[in-house]
């Protein structure tokens, strides 16, 4: 299904009652991210992270508000504020990403002369398998675990990043941010009556999938 809530909105509910005066500035922040702009990576860092997080998280081209991963990680590097706690076998999180960027890039030139961000998708991924693996070859990733970079810092910031922006909420009919209102029915398939409603399929579509898979 294309869109599992149809007409849904998220942000309709900003000047409700539903959200509060700091919960409107925290999602007016994240909606003011600048795509294209960077404070904390190199140029050539950018590029490879922009490249990393069209791998790990694709998004269509014909999406009317896409979520601006590279720069909200960039943003999270800028401001410092951490996770508030590290894992003991990866660096200091600025360092980490600025090393493991590096690292993703040395990667790349080692198996196919070219930065990561000029090659295929294919390519890309296979990379992307490999650090996770820890199958590697670059010299960079001596001191850095990569699966243990690809898992607590990769997968951690890009796809944290994605869900804490508006356009995702909408995808999975998330409410938001449950203050000041907060959530009542916390149960398997209830939801509160300001929630968006799934879409379901219709009779026909039922009965052409059963069809579908009784042939």
């Amino acid at each position: 299904m294309a869109n599992r809530y149809r007409g849904y909105d998220v942000l309709n509910k900003r000047n409700s009652l539903s959200w509060n005066k700091q919960t409107r500035a925290v999602i007016d922040r994240r909606l003011a991210i600048d795509p294209n702009r960077h404070q904390f990576f190199t140029e050539e860092e950018w590029r490879t992270l922009r490249a990393l997080c069209d791998c790990i998280v694709p998004q269509t081209v014909a999406r009317p508000r896409p979520v601006p991963l590279a720069a909200m990680v960039d943003a999270k590097m800028h401001d410092g504020g951490g996770d508030g706690y590290r894992y003991a076998g990866l660096p200091p999180m600025r360092e980490a990403w600025r090393r493991g960027l590096d690292a993703i890039d040395a990667e790349s030139k080692s198996r196919h002369g070219r930065h990561f961000h000029d090659l295929g998708v294919p390519e890309q991924d296979a990379i992307l398998t490999a650090v996770q693996s820890g199958d590697v070859r670059a010299v960079l990733w001596r001191d850095l675990p990569p699966g243990l970079f690809f898992t607590k810092r990769i997968l951690h910031d890009i796809v944290g990043a994605y869900y804490s922006h508006p356009t995702s909420w909408n995808e999975i009919g998330f409410g938001g941010p449950a203050s000041p209102r907060g959530y009542v029915r916390m149960y398997f398939d209830r939801r509160d009556p300001w929630e968006a409603s799934e879409a379901r399929p219709g009779r026909e579509q039922r009965a052409r999938r059963e069809n579908e898979r009784v042939g």
